[in-house]
């Protein structure tokens, strides 16, 4: 049997899809014949990222919502299979991030961070899950979790977003294995340090810099690099890998 990396009418539903990780990933899979439902925040660049999937050549539709409300999840998720057809296919790549030293945090800053990072990837993967098990349907679900779930960034003090993100590894690996059976795979992918719009803000010029010092191949991804892997563990090239943590740091981690 030949290696299988396209998409072709597949139709993926994508957290964080309008900026960032996400928006590249959705252009990935365009660019692999896939058709997107962009789902963000309102307010969101929908624009720019609907048309970055038309220069492709591919499909999108723009989906207002919010990660930590299941129903706004079941309805965009509605949405898309209206517009495209069945959504086999799943990317989380929801999230913030921010920074606070450990003694100094507020209840509400670990709070705020956990429901969006952790509680709004296990709600995504339900409501995703829960239309591809009632249609009959396999599927692939990537979790967009970090590097900072695997070792803890110098410099940094972000106890809650290295410890969420290590949740949504574990998370990742649990729902794999509860849904392996019935035909739904669920992988992690971890990226380093990437040219965001959160790490290209003026401020962060420096420390992206120092970043850049510490990795192996001596600079920071941009987020289209991320594509790549993910499109990789959403294709049937993937068929038999459920319940990993794919590590793309340009080495990082290796040190």
């Amino acid at each position: 049997m030949s290696v299988d990396f396209g998409l072709r009418d597949r139709v993926a539903f994508v957290t964080g899809g309008a900026s960032g990780i996400g928006r590249a990933i959705a252009v990935g899979i365009a660019e692999q014949g896939g058709a997107v439902g962009l789902f963000d925040r309102p307010g969101a660049a929908f624009e720019e990222a609907a048309a970055a999937v038309s220069a492709v050549g591919g499909q999108a539709i723009a989906l207002e919502g919010d990660v930590t409300d299941k129903g706004s999840l079941d309805a965009a998720i509605a949405r898309l299979e209206d517009a495209f057809g069945p959504a086999t296919l799943a990317v989380n790549a929801a999230g913030i991030a921010n920074a606070a030293p450990a003694e100094e945090m507020s209840l509400d800053q670990w709070s705020t961070l956990y429901e969006i990072d952790v509680t709004g990837v296990f709600l995504s993967c339900q409501a995703e899950a829960q239309s591809m098990l009632s249609g009959g349907r396999t599927g692939s679900i990537v979790n967009i979790a970090s590097m900072s779930g695997t070792i803890v960034n110098r410099g940094l003090t972000q106890a809650h977003y290295n410890s969420a993100k290590a949740a949504v590894v574990h998370l990742s690996r649990s729902l794999a294995v509860e849904w392996a059976e019935r035909g739904i795979r669920v992988n992690s992918l971890s990226p380093g340090y990437t040219a965001t719009p959160m790490n290209t803000r003026p401020e962060m010029v420096d420390r992206m810099r120092m970043f850049a010092e510490q990795v192996p191949m001596q600079r920071i991804a941009e987020p289209h690099e991320m594509a790549g892997p993910a499109v990789f563990l959403l294709s049937d090239a993937a068929s038999y890998i459920t319940g990993i943590d794919l590590l793309a740091d340009g080495g990082h981690c290796a040190w």
